[in-house]
């Protein structure tokens, strides 16, 4: 898999980081001092994070080399490592380990879950969102491009690269090591400019196990040409022009 694009991902800074806002305000932990943010990407939700907590100390973990750069170059005065989530180890005791739309990429969080919650000092916290594919029509238009007979048979592994989970499933799995657990889910409304901002959205993230799939440059321009003229056809502008972009996130809170 290519790197990363931080530029790409940043074009919609401001509706990637509202739900690290959301999830960092309602995290009931006065003064952590040693936090991690997983997936920390180009640094903007561990600036969340350094906000909310001026006085904690934030580590910023991201598998990704583009994006630990960007974050080096944006706040040099933070702390970045690169380095694989699925098997990070944590050299202190964590008052907070905090992830913002990265764990998807990741699999089997039962195990994920309960690794990560191991680092968490007592009194602590695990907190973290993740999009949920099972409502969104964009995510069920990319995998009917991906069914075309043409390309079907490179897409299997892109079909399974997400982990998405549902609430009765974080539930089962971090209730019996909790003292208290918070789910909820949140749908933005994200508004665009027209339908190929949700496009370009999309190439920055969910989009990318899909063309990477592809052989051919030619293969990838027709995938974005297919799933655009879905989408045209899926998401109607509003009186004004722009495009209404529904997307809903599962946030979790897990107290030790």
């Amino acid at each position: 898999m290519t790197d990363w694009n931080a530029n790409l991902y940043l074009q919609f800074g401001n509706e990637r980081t509202q739900p690290a806002i959301d999830l960092a305000a309602r995290i009931m932990l006065e003064h952590p001092h040693n936090i991690v943010d997983i997936g920390c990407g180009p640094g903007n939700s561990a600036a969340v994070l350094r906000r909310r907590w001026p006085e904690a100390v934030v580590l910023g973990v991201d598998s990704s080399p583009e994006m630990i750069l960007a974050a080096r170059k944006d706040y040099p005065a933070q702390e970045w490592i690169q380095a694989d989530a699925a098997s990070w180890q944590a050299t202190v005791g964590c008052d907070l380990i905090f992830s913002n739309a990265a764990l998807q990429w990741i699999p089997r969080h039962d195990h994920l879950l309960k690794r990560l919650f191991s680092f968490i000092v007592p009194g602590g916290a695990l907190a973290f969102q993740i999009p949920t594919h099972d409502y969104s029509v964009l995510h069920k238009l990319i995998l009917e491009v991906a069914s075309e007979k043409e390309w079907a048979h490179l897409m299997l592994g892109a079909k399974q690269v997400f982990t998405i989970e549902s609430p009765y499933f974080y539930y089962d799995v971090l209730s019996a090591m909790t003292v208290k657990l918070d789910i909820w889910e949140t749908e933005y409304f994200h508004e665009m400019a027209n339908t190929q901002a949700i496009i370009s959205w999309i190439s920055g993230t969910g989009l990318r196990p899909f063309l990477q799939a592809l052989e051919k440059d030619k293969q990838r321009q027709r995938f974005i040409k297919m799933l655009g003229e879905r989408v045209d056809k899926a998401y109607q502008p509003q009186a004004n022009g722009k495009v209404l972009f529904p997307f809903r996130r599962l946030f979790v809170i897990a107290y030790k």
